[in-house]
């Protein structure tokens, strides 16, 4: 670990470290109890802050609130984060152990250094310093849970359950990401996001391929020619009244999208393909934060060890999601998806349709007094023009905060492109960490203003 000159700084690379130490995989109940670790720490790292913070139990993992004493002539903001993370398969494909967080070349190595226990933590320790000259400009609300990664299924009604104690003004998230180093970003919309699985099912066990070969449906090559119905060659969703809510692209959003510094031969690196392929008649920035897609994130079935198994198996799965775009409904669109896999199932399967989590999109006006409010602090905390720019990427409960509390969100992010959230080697730059200190204070200051 780097030794810093600053033992303040010192401290605070520590605190990351031991946070990003816990393995609070919310996906796997295995991890219950490291979830509750994880989840005390905050609560005894708020109480070290003098914050009234109380840990609120639900049916799965716990959820943090942590507030200053309210004074009525402050506005109020409302910052969100969670310490749930991903799971970490494949595991062969880390450098390093993923809760043994390490530094190299001042960048942390860690499953959630970015997502989101890094951006989160930056906040709380941005409060930290502040409360050490004087009140905050605001009053201040951290809300923080365990379920995320998950689809928060338990925050909702933990909103509608705590609404008047919950009242804000605004709320900022730090979970979304910089298009390039040193390139402040400010997120306005993310796609929302629809889960299914589905299960094929032929004959009542595996069969002997050569017996019974040709004589009874593969379950696995039906499975393969049910999702290759999901697209057309060129990558169009091929699901009836898929394309029917979504809204054009604003000028204005293609002018500036086409100025960022991101192109399409930086996609290619990040991501190690050797070319891009998508919906026609759009850049890939655009496909990414404002076209619906359909993915297939995982499929399987028959045999999966080492060597040969000559079978004919009796099921095949895959999961299913589907991103999406505003005015674009989560479930209509599981109910188009799921009658169009019946209208193209072949024969002699079966198929079960099992829905998964789903969060709607979301668009907040940049150009609103908050969202201006969000830019100078951005502008203030990194001495560069600010970035307008949608994400790809979900978050379920941005949606729940306008619905139930009547808020806007403000989205801050601090990862950078290639800190591979969701994958192995996830990672965070310390100089964004500390960035994101210093731009609490400053978001702080500038929304205490806004009227």
């Amino acid at each position: 670990m780097p030794h810093s000159t600053d033992p303040t700084q010192q401290s605070q690379i520590e605190q990351l470290l031991q946070f990003l130490s816990f393995p609070s995989i919310s996906a796997d109940r295995a991890y219950a109890d490291h979830l509750i670790e994880c989840a005390e720490w905050l609560l005894q790292k708020f109480d070290s802050l003098g914050l009234a913070a109380t840990l609120h139990k639900t049916a799965g993992h716990p959820i943090i609130v942590a507030r200053t004493p309210p004074r009525p002539d402050l506005r109020t903001v409302l910052i969100y984060g969670h310490y749930d993370v991903q799971p970490v398969d494949p595991l062969a494909l880390w450098d390093s152990a993923p809760f043994d967080p390490h530094i190299v070349d001042e960048v942390v190595f860690a499953r959630g250094a970015t997502d989101n226990k890094g951006q989160i933590l930056a906040h709380i320790l941005g409060v930290e310093e502040a409360l050490k000259k004087g009140p905050l400009p605001v009053n201040l609300i951290f809300l923080i849970e365990g379920e995320e990664e998950i689809g928060s299924p338990h925050l909702g009604a933990f909103l509608e359950e705590n609404k008047a104690e919950l009242a804000t003004d605004v709320v900022a998230i730090s979970d979304t990401g910089m298009i390039a180093p040193g390139v402040p970003t400010f997120t306005y919309g993310l796609r929302g996001v629809a889960a299914l699985e589905i299960e094929l099912t032929g004959p009542a066990v595996d069969l002997h391929s050569g017996i019974y070969g040709g004589t009874v449906a593969n379950p696995a090559t039906a499975l393969a020619r049910l999702l290759a119905t999901l697209h057309q060659p060129d990558g169009t969703v091929a699901i009836e009244g898929f394309y029917d809510d979504v809204d054009p692209l604003q000028d204005w959003e293609r002018t500036a999208w086409a100025a960022l510094p991101l192109k399409p031969e930086d996609f290619v690196s990040l991501t190690g393909v050797t070319e891009l392929f998508g919906e026609p008649g759009y850049t890939a920035l655009e496909r990414v934060w404002a076209r619906p897609t359909a993915e297939v994130n995982g499929i399987g079935g028959g045999y999966q060890g080492e060597g040969s198994k000559t079978v004919i198996p009796s099921r095949a799965f895959a999961k299913l999601t589907f991103r999406l775009v505003p005015r674009q409904s989560p479930e209509k669109i599981l109910a188009l998806a799921q009658a169009h896999l019946e209208k193209n199932l072949p024969p002699g399967v079966t198929l079960a349709v099992h829905p998964g989590h789903s969060g709607s999109s979301y668009v907040v006006d940049p150009h609103s007094a908050d969202g201006l409010a969000a830019q100078r602090a951005l502008e203030n905390t990194f001495g560069a023009t600010v970035a307008l720019v949608r994400e790809g990427g979900s978050i379920p409960i941005v949606q729940n905060f306008k619905d139930i509390l009547g808020a806007d969100t403000l989205l801050l992010g601090l990862a950078l492109p290639d800190c591979r959230a969701h994958s192995p080697n996830e990672n965070f730059p310390l100089a964004n960490f500390f960035a994101g200190i210093r731009l609490n204070q400053e978001l702080l200051r500038q929304l205490a203003g806004t009227t």
